[in-house]
């Protein structure tokens, strides 16, 4: 691959945070776009990883979380997800994510995806996991997560998927690229 073909054609000016918490901040750029013209490019760099996993039991049932997402303001059932420490390794942070969302511990993890979530906008990156040879115990959601857990058979949960019921990105993705390897017997 040409290396000098795909060099950073952006100049970046001055760069300025405009916000910060204690998830996201967004710093605003003055670049040159790659045609010279000067321009605002303004990006939200996240703190942690993004994390998601599809828990599947021998006969192919899984288990997805129900919660009111603020910026999207509706309610939306996803697969267990959230953040991890960029200084913790991604599988123990699923692996964490998955026990507090839904009480569920895995013997057997496969990573199957990693992605930029929205790259045009933000640095957000994400690592996403099968979970399999399944054990259940008991929840213990954040203080701020008010879930709903829901046991349902993969096959109902693509069909949810391909209908457009279910719009999260990481659920979404994991779904599509499960049924793809279930069609191709790699799962």
């Amino acid at each position: 691959m040409n290396t000098e073909k795909h060099k950073n054609p952006w100049t970046s000016l001055k760069s300025e945070m405009v916000h910060e918490s204690p998830w996201i901040s967004v710093t605003k750029h003055d670049v040159l776009n790659p045609n010279g013209n000067p321009g605002t490019y303004s990006v939200v760099h996240f703190k942690n990883m993004a994390l998601g996993v599809l828990p599947l039991d021998k006969d192919y049932n899984t288990w997805i979380v129900g919660q009111y997402r603020f910026p999207i303001n509706q309610y939306s059932w996803e697969i267990p997800e959230g953040g991890g420490k960029w200084d913790v390794a991604p599988i123990d942070s699923a692996k964490r994510e998955l026990l507090e969302e839904t009480g569920i511990t895995a013997n057997k993890w496969t990573k199957i995806q990693e992605m930029h979530l929205s790259n045009s906008a933000s640095d957000e990156f994400c690592v996403l996991y099968i979970a399999q040879d399944l054990t259940f115990g008991e929840s213990h959601p954040e203080d701020d997560e008010q879930l709903e857990v829901r046991k349902i058979n993969f096959n109902d949960l693509y069909k949810m998927v391909e209908k457009g019921e279910i719009t999260d990105s990481l659920t979404v993705t994991i779904v599509l690229k499960a049924k793809l390897m279930m069609l191709e017997g790699k799962l």
